[in-house]
């Protein structure tokens, strides 16, 4: 077990009973424009086993966890992607899995479900703008997909893209940024047990303006790491580009791991507000996971690659 376990935290914790029973009328709020992803997948439930990766924290209400997202490609305002995600079609969907490895493959969304068992479990995630949350994230471990492609001597890195259309996502062109959206972790790093390939939340599949329908939650890094609407791994050489690198280098580093003392140019690191909540708490080092990830940059100087 990576994670301390709260035997204690029960299921009835993750969201008041009122939240959840008033769930369906938030959906169909226009004001809100909360939908989940397509018609079929609409009050889809998705079964998943408990397990010890839990943090014994309050988890943060569903409302703010589905109102207050950041999704360029559906707008650049916090409550944009729970107004304009609505109709985003994530039916029929596709993820390739490429590059340097001995067994490429593509799945289907039932495919790649089906991978390994789907876990729920309870994650910090820490956002670059200082803001925070705790959500019952479901998934399981990327590696368990990245194994079955057999990488190569030559995947030393792994590289992401998520799913764009103009038709389907006209906002986009507001954003400015270079669109598809990519991402990358160096290979350990995606190979790590925290690194959750992602499918849904609150016992739900995944919202569309949460990363519907699969999605990253590396939970020691910065949350724009965590990629959403995934369609492309690939296995590669050297350190691929990610978005916002190419944007604004000197802001965003590659490995952008939580460090209450690396500064962002525009604001401090060193304390977070949990959404929900009016007062700040202390960021921790690695985002609380430091006894689970620190060996990965043993070594590292932190300040320099961060």
């Amino acid at each position: 077990m990576l994670i301390r376990s709260a035997p204690d935290l029960k299921y009835s914790d993750v969201t008041s009973k009122k939240d959840f029973l008033d769930r369906r009328r938030f959906l169909a709020s226009a004001a809100a424009g909360v939908a989940l992803g397509g018609p079929a997948a609409q009050a889809a439930k998705l079964e998943a086993r408990k397990s010890g990766y839990t943090v014994a924290e309050t988890v943060t209400p569903l409302k703010a966890i589905t109102g207050y997202n950041n999704y360029y490609e559906f707008g650049t305002n916090k409550d944009d992607p729970a107004r304009n995600a609505g109709e985003f079609r994530t039916e029929p969907w596709q993820v390739s899995v490429e590059g340097h490895c001995a067994k490429p493959a593509k799945y289907d969304l039932d495919s790649l479900r089906k991978l390994a068992p789907l876990e729920e479990r309870i994650y910090r995630l820490r956002c670059v703008e200082a803001w925070s949350m705790v959500v019952p994230w479901i998934g399981f471990s990327l590696s368990e997909v990245l194994k079955r492609s057999e990488p190569t001597s030559k995947a030393k890195y792994v590289a992401f893209e998520t799913y764009y259309d103009s038709k389907q996502m006209p906002l986009a062109k507001g954003s400015r940024i270079p669109l598809p959206y990519k991402e990358g972790l160096r290979l350990d790093e995606a190979m790590h047990p925290l690194t959750l390939l992602t499918f849904g939340l609150y016992g739900e599949v995944l919202p569309n303006q949460n990363g519907a329908p699969v999605r990253m939650i590396i939970p020691w890094k910065y949350g724009f790491k965590s990629i959403k609407s995934i369609v492309k791994i690939s296995f590669v050489e050297k350190e691929p580009p990610f978005t916002w690198g190419i944007m604004i280098p000197n802001e965003y580093g590659f490995y952008s791991n939580v460090n209450p003392e690396v500064d962002h140019p525009r604001w401090s690191q060193g304390s977070e507000r949990r959404i929900g909540e009016f007062s700040k708490r202390k960021t921790l080092m690695f985002n609380g996971y430091a006894d689970q990830v620190a060996s990965l940059y043993a070594g590292m100087d932190l300040k320099k690659h961060y």
